[in-house]
């Protein structure tokens, strides 16, 4: 067995499982002393001295839960002014003349070297289904580039939608298509037929043993309800894999009353939500004039109510976002600032480390046992400073 040492190191209580396996000096945020590691993985910490202060931070490698490698850094061709959701829908399926095997590479490819750039050691694109059942050429291509070791790993969901899950027959020929580790998406926006094409997905998700993963209620119409659908259809078939939903834009339009009513079934069905605030700021709420709508779904009432929240960088550069970070770092600076989340910081960070990462059915890389290639050191003092972009550096024992 071979041990070493990570000296004068802080860890995050907020992020660490198995307190008591830890006996390093505490304060009211982190635990502080010299990480002890066995055969390449955290065991333990031998406490600092009262008067050492403690240095840099030792974290998870962060997780995006929200990405889209296939549309990613195609604004520059489309000469594309801006728009709502159903404009920026049209100007990306006219995009997609463009999407040859080279083109789509060289795009995913140049997304996933800019979330390694940042720290980051796993991220979920969602891949666009298209209009067959059979899988796009942009899915088989990316399976492909998931095979790779060397960069993040890459976990793909199906982009689906609930006119194509109602009918089971293109159901279960994309489910069939989905390997293990990767998920079954879909997009719920009010369609007819909720109910029965959520009972496939939910099905079929089960049978072959695969994450979910929804777009839903990405609009500020308060009829827009698919993510109680969603929630009704989890407790009703005790689904037990990892779920998220993206947007719940409407949400911020429903009463209370109605508010406080979703959130405890999301919450009793363990389903994740994903505060995706560069396109939902970018797209909802339009008017001729300034936009008054955030459009982000209600963070600190889900949060209040036991939801675990992620966050994602969704668009980068495309019709959906002209602007954008493949950046974990700077998709949770964004979320504080659009839904209030107020310090202390460290409870946030989990929506990039730790929750974003269970809410993909991936190990959350929590500090306890973790292995030293899903770490990363931050030359930060607190939060504050890791916000402000902080230097991020692979772990190097010494």
């Amino acid at each position: 067995m071979t041990r070493q040492t990570l000296q004068d190191l802080r860890l995050p209580k907020a992020l660490i499982g198995d307190l008591a396996r830890f006996d390093g000096a505490e304060d009211a945020v982190f635990l502080r002393g010299d990480v002890t590691v066995e055969d390449g993985r955290v065991t333990g910490m031998i406490p600092a001295p009262a008067t050492n202060a403690g240095g840099a931070l030792l974290l998870p490698k962060f997780t995006e839960p929200h990405c889209h490698l296939d549309k990613c850094h195609t604004i520059a061709r489309m000469g594309h002014t801006g728009g709502d959701l159903r404009a920026a829908i049209e100007a990306q399926r006219a995009d997609k003349a463009n999407w040859t095997d080279a083109d789509l590479r060289t795009r995913a490819l140049r997304g996933l070297s800019e979330y390694a750039a940042a720290g980051t050691r796993l991220v979920r694109s969602h891949v666009d289904w298209g209009d067959t059942p059979e899988p796009p050429r942009a899915w088989s291509l990316f399976l492909e580039i998931a095979s790779d070791p060397s960069g993040p790993a890459l976990h793909l969901s199906a982009l689906t939608s609930i006119p194509q899950m109602v009918d089971p027959a293109f159901a279960q020929t994309v489910a069939r298509a989905i390997p293990e580790g990767h998920a079954l998406g879909c997009f719920v926006y009010g369609h007819d037929g909720i109910e029965t094409g959520l009972r496939h997905v939910f099905d079929l998700a089960a049978r072959h043993g695969l994450p979910l993963d929804f777009h839903v209620d990405e609009g500020l119409d308060p009829a827009l309800n698919g993510l109680e659908a969603i929630a009704d259809m989890a407790l009703a078939t005790g689904f037990d894999g990892p779920i998220l939903c993206g947007h719940a834009c409407s949400l911020a339009t429903r009463a209370p009353t109605e508010v406080a009513r979703i959130a405890d079934k999301l919450a009793r069905a363990g389903i994740f939500v994903c505060l995706l605030p560069t396109t939902n700021l970018y797209l909802q709420g339009r008017r001729d004039g300034t936009p008054i709508a955030r459009g982000v779904t209600l963070a600190r009432e889900l949060s209040t109510a036991g939801v675990r929240l992620v966050t994602g960088a969704d668009n980068v550069r495309d019709a959906f976002c002209p602007i954008g970070r493949h950046d974990p770092i700077r998709s949770l600076e964004l979320a504080i600032l659009t839904a209030h989340l107020d310090p202390p910081l460290d409870r946030w960070l989990r929506m990039i480390t730790t929750d974003a990462a269970r809410a993909l059915g991936a190990d959350p890389g929590l500090l306890n046992g973790a292995p030293l290639d899903t770490l990363q050191i931050a030359d930060a003092r607190d939060f504050t400073d890791l916000l402000a972009g902080a230097p991020l550096s692979p772990i190097s024992l010494y």
